[in-house]
């Protein structure tokens, strides 16, 4: 499959780099997409067909879609409950996300091509430039922050004991989660 990036320059040397959502990706017809059940992981992972690599894939695509599915529960909650408060606490933590991030960790699996588009009024070449750079930089320090969250996630899953909702855990599995895909991104090596 191949995915389009957009770029355009947003003010003197920095530039938006934007993927922009696929019309296919969009959700069934009556808007909710079937949840799948911890059966139905069950499943997928005692079958003998698959690897262990596909297997732990699995694994994390069901718990990622359990945790888009609570977030999006969060933003949908009463205003001034602790839900909303605890979505829009989030979504100052967001705001701090590099856009370098968002965009390698919003390339899907199955994306085998990048197709580049551009005003003409940019270099093609410093264009792709560009975007290479932001993968081998990348490499080095999504591993380097996917690390030091895998060493923080024991020392936040103190805080369980407390009747509180976990965010320092929760916050730090996020973290993990977005620079291990980022960096599946900028391991695959360019055709």
């Amino acid at each position: 499959m191949q995915a389009r990036v957009v770029v355009f320059p947003v003010k003197g040397r920095a530039w938006c780099f934007a993927l922009p959502r696929a019309s296919a990706a969009a959700p069934a017809a009556d808007g909710a997409l079937p949840r799948p059940t911890l059966r139905d992981l069950w499943r997928g992972i005692s079958s003998g067909s698959r690897t262990a690599p596909e297997k732990a894939e699995a694994v994390v695509d069901f718990v990622a879609d359990k945790m888009n599915r609570a977030w999006v529960g969060f933003g949908s909650a009463p205003e001034g409950s602790m839900k909303s408060r605890i979505h829009s606490f989030g979504l100052k933590l967001l705001s701090r996300v590099r856009p370098s991030e968002v965009l390698l960790k919003s390339v899907t699996k199955d994306v085998s091509a990048l197709e580049i588009v551009h005003p003409a009024s940019i270099n093609s070449r410093l264009v792709r430039r560009r975007l290479r750079h932001i993968a081998v930089r990348g490499a080095s320090v999504h591993k380097k922050f996917l690390y030091g969250s895998v060493c923080l996630l024991p020392v936040t899953s103190v805080f369980m004991v407390l009747p509180l909702p976990n965010i320092p855990f929760f916050w730090v599995l996020f973290r993990a989660y977005s620079h291990w895909r980022a960096l599946q991104v900028c391991e695959i090596s360019p055709t």
